[in-house]
């Protein structure tokens, strides 16, 4: 991939030109455009043509979940990686079934912030710590509501036997080099049999997989 090129969609203009600064100098990625609004995003995205969106969470008028929500529902959208001061478990999986790749707390250090969005722009995921522990704990809890139950399970029954094994691994957090040890395929056929999941599934990101998994109760 050539540089990536990075939206930045925050309502206060210090955090914009931090944020620009510590990604500006950075030869791998290009701040393409700012936006100080949700509502601004679609307008923004058509303009500027990001490869990856960072996303703050609490703004006025349209918030970045629901910013989110209506980018990632449109065709060839760009990544989100939502960066905030919250980290309340609503707002985690919220972000997350909505389409967002990564989520990050706004204390995270620049060199961390710079290699999540690097990250996500190559199709992974990009959780802080305190995040990922708060998913282990989601998935922890137990069952989920029988409705949830059921889509999840009807939708993974769409998957060939190959393609199940594929998402559950995804599921366990296994990169696309572990899987292709683990189940004796090559990296290229298992990014294939990934592209194959997420379309049949509907959903943007192997993130999204791990939450149908769960929802499932095959975690």
């Amino acid at each position: 991939m050539s540089t990536v090129r990075v939206l930045i969609v925050d309502d206060d203009p210090l955090v914009r030109a931090g944020l620009s600064m510590i990604l500006s100098g950075d030869d791998e990625v290009s701040v393409v455009g700012q936006a100080t609004d949700g509502a601004e995003v679609p307008a923004a995205v058509a303009r500027h043509r990001p490869d990856v969106v960072l996303m703050d969470i609490r703004m006025p008028g349209v918030d970045g979940l629901a910013a989110t929500e209506t980018l990632r529902r449109q065709s060839g959208a760009p990544e989100v990686l939502v960066l905030t001061t919250f980290d309340a478990d609503e707002f985690v999986l919220r972000a997350l079934r909505a389409g967002a790749s990564g989520f990050l707390l706004k204390d995270t250090p620049p060199g961390q912030i710079r290699d999540a969005v690097l990250r996500v722009a190559h199709g992974e995921a990009a959780l802080s710590p305190s995040i990922t522990r708060q998913l282990i704990a989601h998935v922890a809890a137990g069952r989920p509501p029988d409705r949830e139950r059921d889509r999840a399970e009807d939708l993974l029954a769409t998957l060939s036997a190959r393609e199940r094994e594929v998402a559950l691994a995804i599921a366990q957090g296994r990169s696309n080099a572990e899987i292709s040890t683990e189940l004796h395929m090559s990296v290229a056929t298992v990014k294939a049999h990934v592209s194959r999941v997420l379309t049949k599934l509907d959903l943007n990101n192997r993130v999204q997989v791990a939450l149908l998994v769960h929802d499932a109760g095959l975690a």
